[in-house]
């Protein structure tokens, strides 16, 4: 089934990621970042509902100079972040970064402009192996805050939430390691349970893949 969601990844198609029970227990509806389109953010906000994210690796994200959004809320000084400090119940921390929108954008907020803000960090990633100062052209495309919530994927052997299961599926298919994501929510408001979500994807012919699956397959794909 991973090599199935690996070719289906290549061809800019959907997957769904369910990560694991006793976690969030939430289904996301998953693509490369490199093949969004304005059509396909439509898709995802109107079949998905939750927050749609774009992630990056630790390692990229510290060669831009991107934080995690509580590490600049506890470094500001402003009081009030003392007593928000992040405790999240299904995790040790959130992987939030900041927000951005590409500079040629308006408001941000239409598919279009969220879907080219996603396609230009894509690319921006791309070109980062041969890129100098890459946090001063990362300016240069960009500005926070925006309309795209980034993820920092801290990696598998770290954290196993959709932000790191996401980027080791891109890895391992030879993509720009960024996923956009979002969270399918069901008719009453809830997190969609596995099943359903699980329905959903085959009625619609989209690979649904749990988050073991993804664990197992990178651990040999890494060796």
């Amino acid at each position: 089934m991973i090599e199935k969601a690996i070719e289906a990844l290549r061809r800019g198609e959907f997957v769904f990621i369910f990560d694991s029970e006793g976690r969030e227990e939430e289904t996301d509806i998953v693509i490369a970042s490199q093949f969004i389109t304005p059509e396909k953010i439509r898709f995802m906000r109107r079949e998905g509902g939750g927050l749609i994210c774009t992630t990056l690796p630790k390692n990229y994200a510290d060669r831009i100079g991107l934080p995690y959004l509580h590490e600049i809320f506890q470094r500001s000084g402003y009081p009030i972040f003392k007593y928000l400090t992040p405790k999240v119940r299904y995790d040790t921390m959130p992987s939030f970064s900041v927000t951005i929108n590409h500079r040629d954008n308006f408001t941000g907020i239409p598919d279009k402009d969220r879907a080219k803000t996603i396609k230009e960090f894509a690319n921006f990633l791309k070109r980062m192996d041969n890129m100098e100062e890459p946090m001063k052209k990362f300016g240069e495309e960009f500005i926070s805050p925006g309309h795209v919530h980034l993820l920092i994927s801290s990696g598998l052997k770290k954290r196993r939430g959709h932000t790191e299961l996401s980027t080791a599926l891109m890895e391992m298919a030879g993509l720009v390691p960024s996923a956009t994501i979002v969270e399918i929510l069901a008719e009453d408001g809830n997190s969609m349970s596995k099943e359903n979500a699980r329905r959903f994807a085959e009625e619609r012919g989209i690979i649904f893949l749990e988050g073991k699956d993804i664990v197992d397959a990178w651990s040999k794909w890494s060796e």
